[in-house]
């Protein structure tokens, strides 16, 4: 019998956790409505979501924010041109958090 390689990996607590399907949706619903605020800015040639992270929250984990606030899927390569939109990261924690 074989033994899988995901054995050893915790189980995320659905919704209850920041990066689940609930807290993106949080996030998607508060980016909308206008009760968290955003900049934007344009992916260049070969960027990513989890640079582009590093590079303005300190910590490329932080990918799914932008990808949440955004309205894109669970892609951390998205094509140049795409328009991204940024929020605080701190807005995002409070309200997810």
């Amino acid at each position: 019998m074989a033994v899988s390689r995901y054995t050893r990996t915790p189980l995320l607590a659905f919704g209850t956790k920041l990066g689940t399907n609930r807290a993106i949706e949080m996030i998607r619903t508060a980016v909308s409505s206008g009760l968290i605020s955003v900049s934007e800015t344009v992916l260049h040639g070969n960027e990513r979501l989890d640079t582009l992270a590093g590079e303005l929250y300190g910590d490329s984990r932080y990918w799914w924010v932008l990808a949440a606030a955004s309205n894109i899927g669970w892609a951390l390569q998205v094509p140049a041109g795409t328009v991204i939109s940024v929020p605080r990261l701190s807005d995002v924690l409070d309200l997810v958090g």
